[in-house]
């Protein structure tokens, strides 16, 4: 194994064990985790990281924190450093529906590098169960109950049913 991806296991092991559920807010029916509290967890860990956000070669022939597409929509594109590893990760600017913004302004665009920001924190571990949709994070296995309908000839009824869910590695792959 790597020195670079021992390191990056270390990094994931600390930071996918941070319990950021108290930490998240909603808007709608999403959750989230502020810029604010995701850097100041990863800092508590590792103060010497660091990110930056790409800049791109706008049309009118400056240079801008977000790459514009075809339908004037736009995304935005982080980079960052921990000990050593890297990561990337981009996001369109959106609304607070989710929905992308056509001419974004610098007030869409600044959000939206924040958000980027933490998600692409999330690719090294911190609250990255909040992308998938859980409110607490995960140990290396658990086993989730999902609910599912079963039609009889009376009647649907409900069940439970028990699936397992595997550990993610810090390269995302599925650990078996």
């Amino acid at each position: 194994m790597s020195t670079e991806t021992k390191k990056a296991e270390e990094i994931w092991k600390k930071l996918s064990a941070v319990d950021c559920s108290d930490r998240t807010q909603s808007k709608g029916n999403l959750k989230y985790l502020s810029w604010t509290w995701a850097w100041g967890f990863v800092q508590d860990y590792f103060p010497d990281s660091n990110y930056e956000f790409e800049r791109f070669d706008h049309p009118s022939g400056i240079k801008t924190d977000a790459m514009y597409y075809v339908d004037e929509t736009a995304s935005v594109h982080c980079h960052m450093e921990i000990e050593g590893v890297k990561r990337s990760m981009w996001l369109p600017v959106m609304d607070f529906r989710n929905n992308a913004i056509e001419n974004p302004n610098s007030r869409d665009i600044s959000d939206a590098k924040m958000r980027c920001l933490t998600k692409c924190l999330a690719m090294f571990g911190l609250g990255h169960y909040i992308y998938a949709g859980e409110d607490i994070p995960t140990g290396p296995s658990e086993t989730v109950k999902k609910k599912t309908k079963t039609k009889t000839k009376a009647k649907a009824k409900d069940e439970i049913e028990e699936i397992d869910v595997p550990e993610v590695k810090p390269n995302g792959k599925v650990r078996d």
